[in-house]
């Protein structure tokens, strides 16, 4: 069968069997950032974006993205020009072993999409799915919410001109001024 999908902001045409999966389609053709991990959908290593939702592609039928639109961890910055949340995943220190993390700043990204300013408590649970062998989970939460601030910036303008309303009211709290989260 020929697959026709939106991948990483392109329109592209794979051949594949109705029985792939789309993570085995990804690779043959190039797109290694998602990577095999369980094949069962529980470590989170090959997570990309299929209609801006995080899906684990070891275990999503190809036949059902015929048509969609699917963003894999190639489809972010370049190695010149990364994207806030990679780039806050090397400022931070977050990579580790590296094996994890496409997958990481898959979900990330769907969660900074989805809630541009979470707490940590918030990322801890969008990531609970996706699983670090290193088990350094900390530096990966301190770069979802670096990158959150990073992002914070980059909200787009109403179309109509109007001003840019914050996202985050300014505490009252003297005490809390200046610290950071």
């Amino acid at each position: 069968m020929q697959l026709e999908l939106e991948l990483n902001g392109r329109q592209r045409t794979f051949e594949a069997a109705k029985s792939d999966i789309l993570l085995d389609v990804l690779r043959r053709n190039g797109y290694t950032g998602p990577k095999r991990g369980c094949d069962t959908g529980a470590c989170g290593m090959c997570t990309v974006q299929i209609d801006g939702e995080p899906a684990m592609s070891c275990v999503t039928p190809v036949a059902n993205v015929a048509g969609a639109t699917v963003e894999t961890i190639e489809g972010l910055g370049t190695q010149d020009d990364l994207h806030p949340i990679q780039r806050a995943f090397v400022d931070n220190s977050a990579l580790q072993c590296g094996f994890c993390i496409p997958g990481m700043i898959m979900r990330s990204k769907a969660l900074l999409e989805e809630n541009p300013d979470p707490t940590e408590t918030e990322v801890r649970e969008a990531l609970e799915d996706n699983l670090c062998r290193c088990t350094g989970y900390k530096k990966i939460v301190e770069a979802v919410l670096d990158a959150a601030d990073r992002m914070d910036g980059e909200s787009p303008a109403a179309t109509d001109g109007g001003e840019r309303i914050p996202s985050r009211t300014p505490s009252t709290c003297p005490r809390e001024e200046g610290r950071s989260r």
